[in-house]
C-alpha cells in the first residue's frame, strides 16, 4: 500500500498560491484518473484506487501547512504503510520554478509542513516531490508562498502540474531512483 500526500492550506483564499502546488498536483492526477476525494478521515480529504493489485491512498490534509503532520502520522498508523510508502508532494522555494526535485529523504529546508511531517514521522526518511516555486528575496517569505501569484507565475506552475498524470504513473512504474533520474535538474514543462 502506498500513500500520496499532496501538500496545502484548505480554504478558497489559498487555492492559487504557492503553497498549494501539493494540493494541484494531487488534483490534476485525481482528475485524470477519474477519482473524486469523497472520503474523509483524520482531518484530510482522500481518494483510494488499485493500481496493479496495490491500494494506492491520495491524501489532502485539511488541517493549516505547519499540521500536515498529523494527518499523515494518522494515516500511517490506521492504514499500516510503512514509512517508505509514503510520497509527499510540496512546493519548494529552492528549485527554480518549472522545475521539480525527487528526493528519498532530507531535511525540510525549512518548509513547515515538511518539519510537521518529520517530527509526527519521527523521521526525516520519506520520499519527496518538490515543485519549484522559486525564492524571492524582495517578499516576505510567508506572503510570498501564500499570497496569490502573477498570471505568468500561476501559468507555469499549471503547466508542472498538468504533468502530474504522467510523473505519478512513472512513480508507481519505475524504481525511485530511476523516477530521480528521469526528472530532477530538467524543465518538467
Amino acid at each position: 500500500m502506498k500513500l500520496i500526500v499532496g501538500l496545502g492550506n484548505p480554504g478558497k483564499e489559498y487555492e492559487n498560491t504557492r503553497h498549494n502546488a501539493g494540493f494541484k498536483f494531487i488534483d490534476k492526477f485525481a482528475k485524470a484518473n477519474n477519482l473524486d476525494f469523497n472520503k474523509e478521515k483524520f482531518n484530510g480529504l482522500y481518494t483510494e484506487f488499485n493500481y496493479q493489485g496495490e491500494k494506492i491512498i491520495l491524501l489532502k490534509p485539511q488541517k493549516y501547512m505547519n499540521l500536515s503532520g498529523e494527518v499523515v502520522s494518522q494515516f500511517k498508523k490506521f492504514f499500516k504503510i510503512n514509512l517508505e510508502d509514503i510520497l509527499i508532494i510540496c512546493d519548494d522555494l529552492d528549485t527554480e520554478l518549472g522545475k521539480i526535485k525527487i528526493k528519498y529523504k532530507g531535511s525540510s529546508g525549512g518548509h513547515n509542513g515538511l518539519k510537521n511531517i518529520e517530527h509526527h514521522l519521527h523521521s526525516n526518511e520519506y520520499k519527496r516531490i518538490k515543485i519549484g516555486i522559486s525564492s524571492n528575496k524582495n517578499h516576505d517569505r510567508i506572503d510570498y508562498v501564500i499570497g496569490k501569484m502573477p498570471k505568468h507565475d500561476l501559468n507555469i506552475l499549471e503547466q508542472i502540474t498538468d504533468k502530474s498524470p504522467i510523473i505519478l504513473k512513472d512513480y508507481l512504474d519505475l524504481t525511485f531512483d530511476n523516477l530521480m533520474n528521469k526528472y530532477n535538474g530538467k524543465e518538467v514543462i
